[in-house]
């Protein structure tokens, strides 16, 4: 007698959970089990952990010929998502008396070898899938219940081990779905254990930071080894105004999908820091099964390149499409992946290969041939998306000891909401959100300046050499500028500050 059994899972295909149905067949043969349905590696190897599982939760394990079928048969299944939904499909299968129907629920898991559960990614893009497609119940490891709970309107059952799953479908307990205060979890959002208060000195660089993030202005800080770039960047998510809960639903997709911060909400924003030998893949996402890369786990915070001359070039260059389109395409033979990609590009590098070029303490051993070469690892169209460009300098001995006390962050933020709030209104019918992002038309339309102001704007492009490329990201940043300032024009104080901040194309650097 030939026995089927149907079980519901899910599989991650990019960030999207996808309905995977668990086909289970038990026929007279050489005992053995046989996984189709394009299964990876780890789904193969379920054969081997089943076996004990099942037999140590205290089932009896089939001694027949067990074909198993993840369908669709053409989509390529990774992880060990499936042991769970396979176990109970053998089980209902071989005992179809003994297990109640199944068709109301959907199971994801990984079982160890005691018959126990451990905990899968992507079960939040499975269960915000699950709940599309009008599934009730969803039930998978305990450490996975808070992260699928986030999603409303679907019951969580949490369960240790195949015995408890087990009784729980079969009615011989009574579980109550697993519920979170959604309110109370995202209550924490903004609460960062780092503070600009922290920062010593620093006003110029803060000051440019503070304009970088009103505007939505990529940045390059250049300074000698010491100097604080990494200390300043790495309290920019601070600066950056709170999240709302549907970025914070946004980011806990992602952060899932990649198995990081697993089973938590992310309530503040990301601040990633690859290292500089990171590979284009891992930085822009992709593999077999395309997966986010560092450019998409930074989705609404701050991407941090530190050494960017350091970065391998074909990685650098991958840049460029995430940054001008805010997500990732990645094409493959069954179809294209879109990851979002907003992020803001914080990067830092050395004056020089030693790093001490325009130190006063330090001697720099560098040629000058030797100083060209290193700054054209950076190639003029990944430049040409970075608006402001400054530098760090070292803080002299007695500034470091002096005790006095510094702008906190909560200020500052304070001061980017209020700029953010006049981009938005400017460009709610535009289809952009910050000044970084506008077009020649719309820089024309809202960039006026004020006859001072366009005499000094013409006389820095003569004196200094700026090149068309400068010339827009100076009217951009001075846009912004004025939006702290709470001014409809373009001053000349605006455009002053705007030219400071181009240092790699003034022609004395």
């Amino acid at each position: 007698m030939i026995m089927l059994a149907r079980v519901h899972s899910f599989t991650i295909w990019g960030i999207e959970g996808y309905p995977v149905e668990v086909e289970v067949d038990i026929a007279p043969g050489l005992p053995g089990i046989s996984v189709v349905g394009l299964p990876d590696q780890a789904v193969k190897e379920a054969r081997d952990r089943l076996k004990p599982a099942i037999r140590n939760s205290g089932f009896e394990f089939p001694t027949s010929k067990i074909v198993v079928n993840l369908a669709p048969a053409d989509l390529k299944k990774e992880g060990s998502y499936f042991d769970l939904p396979i176990a109970l499909g053998i089980l209902k299968a071989s005992n179809p008396q003994k297990i109640a129907p199944i068709e109301d629920f959907c199971f994801v898991g990984e079982l160890a070898l005691d018959g126990s559960l451990r905990p899968v990614k992507g079960i939040l893009p499975m269960a915000i899938k699950a709940k599309e497609m009008g599934q009730t119940s969803l039930v998978l490891p305990w450490e996975n219940a808070e992260e699928a709970a986030l999603v409303q309107d679907i019951s969580v059952f949490p369960v240790k081990n195949l015995g408890e799953c087990v009784d729980l479908i079969t009615g011989k307990t009574q579980v109550s779905p697993y519920q979170v205060d959604l309110n109370s979890l995202f209550s924490s959002r903004g609460k960062y254990e780092v503070d600009f208060s922290e920062v010593k000195g620093q006003t110029c660089a803060k000051r440019a930071l503070e304009v970088a993030v009103s505007g939505g202005h990529n940045i390059l800080m250049v300074g000698s080894p010491g100097a604080g770039k990494s200390m300043l960047a790495s309290r920019i998510p601070t600066i950056l105004p709170s999240l709302s809960l549907e970025e914070s639903m946004e980011i806990t997709r992602i952060h899932s999908a990649a198995g990081v911060n697993q089973g938590k909400l992310v309530t503040t924003r990301p601040f990633r820091h690859p290292h500089h030998t990171v590979s284009d893949i891992a930085l822009i996402g992709g593999g077999n099964i395309p997966g986010p890369g560092e450019v998409s786990l930074a989705h609404n915070g701050v991407l941090f390149l530190d050494e960017l001359p350091e970065f391998h070039r074909n990685a650098l260059e991958a840049l460029r499409q995430p940054m001008e389109n805010g997500q990732v395409t990645i094409s493959r033979a069954k179809g294209r992946i879109t990851f979002p990609s907003r992020f803001l590009l914080v990067a830092a590098m050395n004056p020089c290969p030693c790093g001490w070029y325009g130190d006063q303490s330090h001697t720099c051993r560098c040629t000058l041939p030797q100083i060209i070469r290193y700054r054209q690892k950076i190639s003029g169209p990944l430049l040409d998306r970075i608006d402001i460009h400054i530098e760090v300098t070292s803080l002299p001995a007695s500034l470091l000891l002096k005790e006095r006390q510094e702008e906190s962050s909560d200020s500052i933020r304070q001061r980017v909401e209020n700029a953010r709030k006049i981009q938005a209104k400017r460009f709610e019918k535009e289809g952009i959100f910050f000044n970084a992002h506008m077009s020649p038309s719309q820089m024309r339309k809202y960039c006026s300046l004020t006859e001072e102001a366009r005499s000094l704007l013409e006389k820095a492009l003569s004196e200094m050499h700026f090149s068309g490329r400068a010339y827009d990201k100076i009217r951009k940043v001075a846009r912004t500028i004025a939006d702290l300032d709470s001014s409809e024009t373009i001053q000349p104080h605006h455009i002053a500050e705007a030219i400071q901040y181009r240092s790699l194309d003034r022609e004395l650097y």
